[in-house]
């Protein structure tokens, strides 16, 4: 298919495509990408130019059809992200250039892996990644933005990329994964453990439940309005104890209630009946993903009850052979999630700091590998 079919245009909210065009593109193994899981963010002013996050979304047509994608937003600070780059603003600015604003395509808050560049099956990928590059080059010349940054891609689309546009720096980093190996139920989970991890589970559960507490799971639409509201406060607890404000309002989490509940699995903590904690989840066919949480008690083992063992069990009850429980965290090594190989892609128009970067990020590179490695070596598998 000759390039000349292709243009690409810019994209000022997600809203300005259609949500079966954009959803044509998707996997349903990826929940974040969705149409109404961006919609979301962007009508519930979560994401916004006001917050420091400004829609300016890729796409891709040919003969009116949208056959490619890139969530892109121009940045105005590096909060939300999970892939640090103060320093870099830092550099840039002591030199007196303006790191702000960037071009960042992630799923805003959201530090999980999978696919960025949505691409229609039937057209030439390289071609259509060309596009996508020509489009965020424009907007790094015309709109003075310091850099593009790809977060959180698969591993497959990084290395597409890396061969097209060999130019680009990549970043190492790792994230804690749980896979079901075949254990059947948590029983077989525990069993597959190593006798100390095992009884360290085993009593932490039990601290749970000696407190009074019970678990419940709302799947779908059996998560009311009062139970998102209740999970809601809990959120905010989380960022209140550290002296901060949330990212995400009430009104993102109704919308997706709302919108794409089959999407969604709620934990809740019961105290005397009423609930006092919450987990939120996302999940797809085959995977399951721990996104938030919030408590109103103080509890010994809860996070870790809702956080995780509740979502081993689930998945290991559903049939979901991937759980990825949100991002950083050595804890969840010793139960079992074990460390995974995650890449960031990054184009800075600076070339003083671009070659400070690729110098910074090459030497990063061998400390985060060793890290990985060693990590591997503690996991609690027998």
């Amino acid at each position: 298919m000759p390039s000349r079919s292709l243009s690409h245009a810019i994209l000022p909210a997600i809203e300005a495509v259609a949500a079966s065009q954009w959803d044509a593109l998707v996997s349903k193994e990826h929940p974040f990408l969705r149409h109404a899981f961006l919609q979301a963010l962007e009508s519930s002013g979560s994401v916004s130019s006001k917050s420091g996050w400004e829609p300016c979304h890729l796409s891709v047509w040919q003969a009116g059809r949208l056959v490619g994608a890139l969530p892109m937003y121009r940045k105005h600070h590096s909060y939300g992200e999970y892939v640090f780059d103060w320093g870099w603003a830092e550099a840039l600015e002591r030199v007196g250039g303006d790191y702000y604003p960037k071009a960042l395509s992630a799923i805003p808050f959201t530090p999980v892996p999978g696919p960025r560049s949505l691409i229609a099956a039937d057209v030439d990928a390289d071609e259509v990644r060309a596009q996508l590059a020509s489009a965020w080059q424009v907007q790094c010349a015309e709109r003075s933005l310091s850099s593009w940054h790809l977060l959180f891609a698969e591993e497959q689309e990084v290395a597409a990329w890396r061969h097209q546009f060999p130019g680009l720096i990549a970043r190492e980093g790792v994230q804690f994964q749980w896979r079901d190996r075949g254990f059947k139920d948590f029983d077989g989970f525990l069993a597959s453990l190593t006798s100390k991890r095992r009884k360290m589970i085993k009593r932490e559960r039990r601290l749970v439940a000696e407190q009074g507490i019970i678990m419940r799971l709302l799947e779908g639409g059996e998560i009311t309005q009062a139970a998102m509201a209740h999970f809601y406060r809990c959120y905010t607890i989380t960022y209140h104890e550290r002296g901060r404000s949330p990212y995400l309002n009430r009104e993102f989490f109704e919308r997706l209630r709302q919108t794409m509940p089959e999407a969604l699995v709620l934990v809740q903590a019961l105290l005397d009946d009423q609930p006092v904690a919450a987990a939120l989840y996302f999940r797809s066919e085959t995977a399951l993903y721990g996104r938030y949480w919030g408590s109103e008690v103080v509890a010994d083992c809860l996070h870790f009850e809702a956080c995780y063992y509740q979502g081993i069990e689930y998945c290991l009850a559903r049939g979901l052979t991937l759980f990825d429980p949100g991002t950083q965290g050595e804890h969840k090594l010793v139960r079992g999630f074990a460390p995974q190989r995650v890449c960031s892609l990054h184009y800075v128009a600076h070339p003083g700091l671009a070659a400070a970067v690729t110098q910074f990020c090459e030497q990063e590179a061998v400390h985060v590998n060793a890290y990985r490695l060693g990590a591997k070596k503690a996991l609690p598998f027998k």
